[in-house]
């Protein structure tokens, strides 16, 4: 076999590890939820562990040395987190088979040894949306808490890609969060982002709120809240494929 094509086995087999254990880690914090398993470890084929047939991937936003935008002593990284874990709950409930690729305050870019570069931002992005490439999850959905100059700015903005189901999956998101915070915002086009550049399944950014509205605050930061943000993303993401089965 060619140095080439070892180096992208070795990566393969890092890759399967890695959501191995993240799945492991997940099920040992939350083995008494009531959510039934959508995926058992011991179910899955030996040869790819933990990656087959997902439904959905949640990109988790930010984290470890990388909090994000902030409002006070609040991080982007620790909301992304804590609605990304009811998301995937909720997701897991309707019956499919979801994976986060963060479960805890760590970044990505610590666990991308094969991109030589310096900058710690693109080889946390690029960690990113390799993941994704390895796992050909059906869509992936990202993560993030939006800022603006003016605190009257609120609502969840969707972010997508060209492809149609980049855009469909954003009208069906944006169209729940939408109903939840009371707002008319339409999804834009994401030609500069870099996760929807080189991720090769449909996949969207969902910028949740604004940390420097009160009100969309609460929003992402009192756990009652967060369920219903989570649940929100979740029944788009349900709608959406349901709109993909006609």
């Amino acid at each position: 076999m060619s140095w080439p094509n070892l180096w992208k086995r070795a990566i393969k087999l890092a890759v399967a590890a890695m959501l191995a254990l993240t799945v492991l880690t997940f099920q040992a914090g939350h083995a008494k939820a009531a959510a039934p398993e959508a995926r058992s470890l011991s179910g899955l084929p030996a040869s790819n562990p933990a990656i087959t047939s997902v439904d959905v991937l949640i990109d988790v936003g930010h984290g470890g040395v990388d909090g994000g935008t902030s409002y006070g002593d609040l991080l982007e990284k620790d909301i992304n987190l804590a609605i990304a874990k009811k998301t995937y709950e909720t997701l897991r409930r309707k019956g499919y088979v979801v994976l986060m690729n963060r479960m805890d305050d760590y970044a990505l870019s610590g666990e991308n040894l094969w991109l030589k570069i310096r900058s710690r931002h693109i080889k946390d992005l690029a960690q990113r949306s390799h993941l994704c490439n390895e796992v050909k999850p059906k869509i992936m959905i990202s993560l993030h808490v939006n800022s603006a100059r003016h605190s009257s700015k609120r609502g969840a903005i969707l972010i997508h890609q060209a492809k149609p189901q980049s855009q469909q999956l954003a009208k069906s998101v944006q169209a729940a969060l939408n109903a939840l915070y009371g707002t008319n915002d339409k999804p834009v086009l994401g030609r500069t982002f870099y996760l929807l550049k080189y991720s090769k399944a449909p996949t969207v950014i969902v910028e949740m709120g604004f940390i420097t509205n009160a009100e969309d605050r609460r929003m992402l930061t009192e756990d009652r809240s967060q369920q219903l943000v989570g649940e929100a993303i979740a029944a788009g993401v349900e709608q959406y494929f349901q709109q993909q089965q006609k």
